[in-house]
């Protein structure tokens, strides 16, 4: 039987002139792709600002030469074949270290529960609230993510109550075998499983509520908070408890020993899948009022429409679920990896051992002179890290990764007026899981830009104002599960904008977390680099030495110096 299932944790954020040539990248495909996957802008949101930022605005980005003015922009013919000082196309160098472990493919479930052994089963982790308590090192290797499963859904307004005694009693009996208290039910936040499970079944599409855990149904819990979400095309509500048992991330919520309260959601349709399932799971060092030992069969019924999610610059202009690959070939293999240009423009990648230390450096493109800077990200979540290039004539390029090796043409993403930007590249949204640019203009303002894929990063949402920044480095500094900005001025300190993960920053007082960085030429935001899921910024400074600083409780912890002399390249963002 057909079923999808998925789930996640948030680990926690462009004048005119010649154009250079395009830079050799490993080996470019031949077939070049020109068609622009252009998609709809964000619908516009506004609100008061202060001088330290606070509103969400979208705008139309100004043809001003001081602000990026993207035009139409694939670029369909570059050249292959004939490398130069400035354009080389060579084949990819040979590997000097082997390439690190790469993570596991996502759970499927057992053939058994399908319809045919060879049905593809989309799955990805279970969403958990960001904490530091038990379990936060497996929560946080989930990654967070959507999937389209099928066009709206009629829903049915069957009865499930007993599907919901039935999820219910099998979570607890499995608690019970081994050897953990079982969960205690409350209809409140039964009500707000209920309800997102409508929501997704009368959308057609699998994904989790961003904040759930902050939502007032969800009674202040105080030790974690997860959410399970399964579908499937019969009304076997015992075997989506099974599925969760059969996927090590979500048998990890069943089982998180934190947890004394759930909530259920159970909802029909008549397309092809028929039950739509979500398990919240809250825990509290004082059960709430009006917490039950037993669903009493009051949950609410479904409702034959729910209201769409608001559309803002976070809103992901397609419903996506990235592929999980072996990089093991690919120009970068994993997002810890150091990427650097040397004075001769060649670009270069560190490997990461995953302990906190780099191999040795291997070339993987040329022809990076005259950038301004280089940035990793995997820009179409295709799941093969890219290159953007931000160069000193206002153009912002991408080159996509292949998986076999080397990149494909250059599609420009931003045609001129980049130059006068900083930029910091990543998952700001909380609910797309396409990586966003933020980016300061000369001015000092803050904006968004949301992934517009192959397409003009043409709309911007503002998120601040009088920032002095010379720097920008998006990170989640302090471990809630949300990307934040760190913003670095002239005289080296750097003030904290906090976010959740929305179109905006959090409007507080802006604490500076560090001094001292005046003389940091370059800092990038690196995950899983000392250990999995570890977290924290990399720098590099005008003296040629780099270090990594880690994140934890509290903020900074001890940096790590790291070998090699560092003034002949210039780190990637």
């Amino acid at each position: 039987m057909k079923k999808i299932s998925v789930a996640t944790a948030i680990c926690l954020a462009l004048a005119a002139a010649v154009v250079p040539a395009a830079p050799g990248l490993g080996t470019l495909s031949i077939s070049q792709r020109a068609s622009v996957e252009s998609t709809a802008t964000s619908a516009e949101q506004q609100s008061t600002t202060t001088p330290l930022a606070t509103a969400a605005q979208s705008t139309q980005v100004p043809t001003a030469s001081a602000v990026p003015a993207p035009q139409s922009t694939v670029s369909t013919t570059p050249s292959v074949t004939t490398p130069s000082a400035k354009q080389a196309a060579p084949t990819p160098a040979a590997l000097t270290q082997a390439a690190p472990t790469t993570a596991a493919a996502a759970p499927v479930a057992s053939p058994s529960a399908l319809s045919s052994p060879t049905a593809t089963i989309p799955s990805i982790g279970p969403l958990f609230q960001p904490t530091a308590g038990a379990g936060k090192t497996a929560q946080a290797a989930a990654v967070s993510e959507s999937v389209k499963a099928a066009t709206p859904q009629a829903l049915v307004p069957d009865s499930n109550t007993a599907a919901i005694k039935t999820v219910f009693d099998a979570i607890n009996t499995y608690r019970v075998q081994n050897k953990l208290s079982a969960m205690k039910y409350h209809p409140t936040v039964a009500g707000m499983a209920q309800e997102w499970s409508n929501n997704i079944a009368s959308r057609g599409v699998v994904e989790h509520r961003a904040n759930f855990w902050l939502d007032p149904r969800a009674l202040n819990p105080n030790n974690g908070a997860g959410e399970v979400i399964a579908i499937r095309g019969d009304r076997d509500a015992a075997q989506l408890v099974e599925w969760w048992k059969s996927s090590t991330a979500h048998n990890a919520a069943l089982l998180d020993p934190r947890f004394n309260v759930m909530g259920i959601g159970i909802t029909y349709t008549d397309q092809t899948y028929k039950i739509w399932g979500v398990v919240n799971f809250f825990g509290y060092t004082t059960l709430p009022s009006g917490t039950v030992t037993a669903p009493s069969g009051t949950a609410v019924p479904p409702q034959p429409t729910q209201p769409q999610p608001v559309q803002d610059a976070c809103t992901p202009p397609a419903k996506h679920m990235p592929s999980t690959q072996n990089l093991s070939t690919s120009a970068i293999r994993s997002g810890a990896d150091v990427v650097a240009v040397n004075a001769a423009g060649a670009l270069l990648d560190y490997p990461a051992t995953g302990t906190g230390t780099l191999g040795a450096a291997r070339t993987i493109g040329t022809g990076f002179a005259t950038t301004k800077a280089v940035f990793t990200t995997d820009w179409d979540r295709d799941g093969v890290y890219d290159v953007i290039a931000q160069w000193t004539s206002g153009k912002l390029s991408l080159y996509r990764g292949i998986l076999g090796g080397g990149f494909r043409a250059e599609v420009v993403l931003g045609k001129s007026g980049w130059d006068t930007m900083k930029i910091s590249i990543g998952e700001w949204c909380a609910t797309n899981r396409m990586p966003q640019i933020v980016a300061a203009d000369a001015s000092g303002n803050v904006y968004l830009y949301p992934n517009m894929g192959l397409g003009d990063l043409a709309t911007r949402t503002f998120l601040a104002s009088g920032t002095s920044a010379v720097a920008l480095t998006m990170v989640d500094y302090d471990g809630d599960g949300f990307q934040d900005l760190l913003v670095q001025n002239a005289a080296g300190s750097v003030s904290l904008y906090r976010s959740r993960g929305q179109a905006a920053v959090i409007s507080e007082a802006r604490t500076v977390v560090a001094t001292g960085w005046q003389t940091v030429i370059q800092a990038k935001s690196l995950k899983s680099f000392t250990a999995l899921n570890s977290r924290g910024v990399v720098l590099q400074r005008n003296d040629g030495s780099a270090s990594y600083l880690p994140l934890g409780a509290g903020g900074w912890q001890t940096p790590v110096k790291l070998a090699g002399v560092w003034s002949q390249v210039r780190m990637a963002r």
